[in-house]
């Protein structure tokens, strides 16, 4: 019976070294626990970061959409505006043109007219030159 208590301290002594071989594989298990526990956390900060990014991307990206689209709608109405331009500056053009040839037109009238007002001028101061001679011959008969 002296083996009894000397078993029973072998028990003892095995399930002290069971216990503390549960206790550190415990601690082990609970110091992993709150390392997973802290990197779901980062990783749900993150992840909620993330999407935050991504929401503020999108718009970003819808309101440079938007912004396209109404540069390419005013490049559009340019286009448009310059072929107006275009049309406006050609007709002003041939109605320029035009109005150089109506110049020239008149020009030549008024100089032709003013070479006639010149001929007639000048058939008129003959005129006058033969009817003063005559009135200085009538005023000669007439004192005779």
């Amino acid at each position: 019976m002296k083996s009894l208590p000397i078993l029973n301290a072998i028990g003892c002594l095995a399930l002290t070294g069971l216990v503390l071989l549960q206790w550190q594989k415990e601690r082990a298990l609970d110091e992993s626990l709150l390392k997973l526990k802290t990197e779901l956390h980062s990783a749900k900060d993150q992840t909620a970061a993330e999407t935050t990014r991504a929401a503020a991307l999108e718009r970003d990206i819808a309101v440079l959409k938007e912004a396209i689209e109404a540069t390419r709608k005013s490049a559009g109405t340019a286009a448009l505006s310059l072929a107006e331009k275009d049309t406006q500056a050609a007709a002003l053009q041939a109605e320029a043109a035009a109005a150089r040839e109506q110049l020239k037109a008149w020009q030549t009238a008024l100089a032709a007219r003013d070479e006639k007002l010149r001929a007639l001028d000048a058939e008129l101061a003959a005129t006058r030159q033969r009817l003063d001679a005559a009135i200085a011959k009538l005023k000669a008969a007439a004192a005779r």
